[in-house]
């Protein structure tokens, strides 16, 4: 039974042949090069954005093609089939044209949402902080002052990944002085005066992420790139999508590996049918879940959100979320088991998933965020 993405009916046929297209030309022959030397795929990520990806949650009048949330996680999917680290990477672009196209500032929805939507230039998140910080996990990195015309922000960030210094990227400051707000969400341009974009370590498997420390010495974000102030309203209504996004990356890491699995069944499958987990059993938890998120990424859809989610809708997609990261390790684990001593060669198909996979499971945000904010909402 060949692993294949089920269909979709709210998607659109001709954008996922397109993006499997672009995958098959242009990713693929880089994946090595992407895991083991930390090449970025620039061309690639823009051909993504040529082809409707990043645009297809927004709405016309904005530059998109207001097909929904449910072909961003589709197409994520198809690209983290091969690599998950440039899935992921679609994910942070995306989600910056999400913070613009729901904030308040009609400058960057006219201005630079266009050239985000497009793939021009590179957008990226710079959140990972602001929502562990808001989960009441860690303290805020940034802080900012009110100034005439805007804030000035100082702070550092330690990973911001898809992000170039003619890219943009969120971030989130808290006021030194309190006043009519605590939190200011804003973007910044990442060739904006006093800040730095240093190196970011390297990484098990993200080194094709283009990701790097921001470091803020007195940067200057006038009003017209303020997304919200104040933000926390405005981030508990982008939340759903913020989350539900990501299981675009983790479902094609999924998917990856039950294909693993069936190519090592052809070899060594009398033996594997003694192993817990097999595509049989593995299969079906993959499908339901796909399909629940695809659900939940239907209500979602090109929303306006201005209205606080329901708690239901959050809920739901933090469960999906977790459930993916799960299911990701699992996936992994028994594609390592079915492919023997093989998958334990390094740089190989398995290794790589594997390694993949622990990503989707730590990424903010991560297994314990997701429990402890389900045992949150629960007690709520």
């Amino acid at each position: 039974m060949p692993i294949t993405s089920a269909p979709v009916a709210s998607a659109d046929a001709d954008l996922l042949t397109c993006v499997a297209q672009l995958v098959r030309q242009e990713l693929a022959p880089q994946i090595e090069r992407i895991d083991r030397d930390g090449v970025f795929p620039r061309d690639f990520m823009a051909h993504l954005g040529e082809a409707g990806v990043y645009g297809a949650s927004c709405p016309a009048e904005l530059g998109g093609t207001e097909r929904g949330l449910t072909e961003v996680i589709v197409a994520m999917e198809e690209v983290a089939k091969t690599c998950m680290s440039t899935g992921f990477c679609v994910w942070c672009h995306w989600v910056c044209g999400y913070y613009m196209r729901h904030g308040q500032s009609e400058f960057l929805k006219r201005e630079v949402l266009p050239l985000v939507l497009s793939g021009e230039r590179l957008g990226a998140t710079g959140m990972s902080n602001p929502m562990k910080h808001f989960a009441g996990i860690e303290s805020l990195n940034l802080s900012a002052k009110r100034v005439e015309g805007g804030f000035i922000v100082n702070g550092a960030l330690p990973w911001v990944s898809n992000v170039a210094r003619d890219g943009f990227f969120g971030g989130v400051g808290r006021l030194q002085d309190g006043g009519d707000g605590e939190y200011v969400m804003f973007i910044t341009p990442g060739d904006a005066s006093g800040l730095t974009l240093g190196d970011g370590g390297q990484f098990v498997a993200l080194e094709g992420s283009s990701t790097k420390s921001a470091i803020f010495r007195d940067v200057f974000v006038s009003d017209d790139w303020v997304l919200a102030f104040p933000c926390e309203p405005y981030i508990a209504r982008i939340r759903p999508g913020f989350i539900l996004g990501q299981t675009g990356f983790g479902l094609g890491v999924i998917a990856a590996c039950l294909a693993l699995m069936e190519r090592a069944n052809k070899r060594t499958g009398h033996v594997n049918c003694f192993l817990d987990d097999r595509t049989e059993n593995l299969m079906p938890e993959y499908e339901e879940l796909r399909a629940r998120i695809l659900r939940l990424a239907d209500e979602i859809g090109t929303g306006d959100i201005e209205q606080m989610p329901p708690k239901r809708l959050l809920r739901d997609c933090v469960q999906a979320r977790l459930d993916t990261s799960e299911l990701a390790l699992r996936a992994s684990q028994a594609a390592l088991l079915h492919a023997g001593a093989g998958g334990y060669r390094l740089g190989g198909s398995v290794d790589r998933k594997l390694r993949e996979s622990y990503f989707v499971a730590i990424v903010t945000p991560a297994t314990k965020h997701l429990r402890k904010m389900l045992a949150s909402l629960d007690a709520t």
